[in-house]
């Protein structure tokens, strides 16, 4: 079954990408403003190495950590007694809320910004953005997650379905797409859009310093971070409207990519989120 879900994760990841692929390339919402195989093959190039480096040290770990709270009943989870369906979709659910603090955490604790920032870099965005983690911070999203099997006790298949649907849905939202205002309206206000997670990338940190869901939007919204993008996408149009401006001469450079969580010169954190911020409900 193992082998099956993780045949299954790996249709899901190729399968969305070749589709924003598509989707990005038919109808963009941003220009390209640099060559679109230039960021492939970066991109393309940090997935490969965190697959080989982090597939021993953290991917089999959490499948056999996964296995294991699932035979031993541990998790708030078999607590609660949740089976089936109710136990898959209340897992997604609270692991999605679990995900939407990690990510708050990464842009408020120094030492995990250090990692994050080298995907922030990215002076454009688009579904090779996805793609772009550092792997020290993969490592340490992967004590998190540990943490969180843990805690919850998700079955694996509601583990992998959450892992696959967190794949898809970075595609999806990373991806340079847009929808007509009126239906990213409605969409916005249940699940993460591509013109609701640019705003997060904006270098505008007031709407850069929002938005940090990943699968459904409403945690923005109940926990006080949430920045309604300008009709349009306007808030992310600009040529430089993206990214870390400090970054930009170094973003596709692959060893500051890799050794600037450990130089001396560091980016700052972000900045408190501010009281009201631009679009907020």
């Amino acid at each position: 079954m193992n082998i099956d879900l993780d045949t299954g994760k790996l249709v899901v990841f190729l399968g969305g990408l070749l589709l924003f692929l598509a989707l990005e390339t038919l109808w963009p919402a941003r220009p390209w403003r640099m060559s679109r195989w230039k960021r492939l093959g970066f991109h393309a190039a940090i997935a490969v190495t965190n697959t080989v480096v982090l597939r021993l040290v953290v991917y089999v770990p959490l499948l056999l950590w996964a296995v294991y709270v699932e035979e031993e009943g541990y998790g708030l989870a078999r607590w609660l007694g949740l089976e089936g369906w109710l136990e898959i979709v209340a897992a997604v659910v609270v692991i999605d809320a679990f995900d939407y603090f990690w990510h708050r955490a990464n842009h408020r604790v120094s030492l995990l910004w250090r990692f994050h920032k080298a995907h922030h870099a990215d002076p454009g965005m688009d579904l090779t953005t996805a793609l772009r983690f550092h792997p020290g911070e993969l490592m340490l999203s992967g004590v998190a997650k540990a943490i969180w099997i843990g805690v919850w006790g998700p079955t694996v298949i509601a583990w992998f379905l959450f892992e696959a649907l967190v794949s898809f849905c970075a595609q999806f939202h990373h991806s340079n797409i847009d929808f007509p205002d009126r239906v990213e309206r409605v969409l916005s206000l249940f699940i993460v859009t591509p013109r609701f997670h640019a705003a997060h990338h904006a270098v505008d940190r007031a709407y850069g310093d929002r938005n940090f869901s990943t699968i459904l939007s409403l945690w923005d919204r109940l926990f006080g971070s949430y920045a309604r993008p300008a009709d349009g996408g306007a808030t992310t149009n600009g040529p430089e409207a993206l990214g870390l401006p400090e970054a930009r001469e170094l973003a596709f450079s692959p060893v500051a990519w890799l050794t600037e969580p450990f130089a001396s010169r560091n980016l700052r954190p972000a900045e408190s989120i501010p009281a009201t911020a631009p679009g907020g409900d």
